[in-house]
């Protein structure tokens, strides 16, 4: 009987181990069906169309329009900004719907590209998931359960065609 009891603890132990993994891992946020896309109107403050507007040439602004850290804006003025809920990414959002290294957006000659890092949740821009995407002025980028609406530099936009 005393060898079943030395047996005994290295099991409970073996089965305590998964439980102390749990809290770094991603949640999943439920399926694509569920994942509807409503964009966003155009009901800026003042504050937020005054920061777009001050937008130095070759950088952007994210506005978290939903989730935990609504109305925190991320100037986007480097050639790569890290998206995670790694506490050194640049851009950190410490929830379990978002892989800890999730996505990085680039800075490209053709403008700002978002690129999936095989985040468990993916990465959506306008709705459709993507591994890559060219980002539009206005597009919305959703990480995890966080919304985020991107806007190019007014200094970048293309001037309006004539007519």
């Amino acid at each position: 009987m005393s060898e079943q009891q030395d047996q005994a603890p290295p099991a409970m132990r073996r089965e305590a181990e998964p439980a102390h993994s749990t809290p770094d891992t991603t949640q999943t946020f439920g399926h694509d069906s569920d994942l509807s896309f409503v964009p966003f109107g155009s009901e800026l403050s003042q504050a937020e169309l005054d920061a777009i507007s001050a937008l130095p040439a070759r950088a952007a602004l994210l506005l978290v329009r939903s989730g935990p850290t609504a109305g925190a804006r991320y100037l986007l003025d480097s050639e790569v900004a890290t998206v995670g809920r790694h506490p050194e990414a640049d851009i950190f959002f410490d929830d379990v719907t978002v892989s800890r290294r999730h996505a990085e957006i680039t800075r490209r000659p053709e403008g700002f590209e978002l690129v999936d890092q095989r985040s468990l949740n993916g990465s959506y821009v306008d709705g459709e998931r993507v591994d890559r995407a060219l980002l539009v002025n206005g597009a919305e980028v959703r990480i995890g359960k966080f919304r985020l609406t991107f806007f190019i530099s007014p200094v970048d936009l293309p001037l309006p065609a004539d007519g």
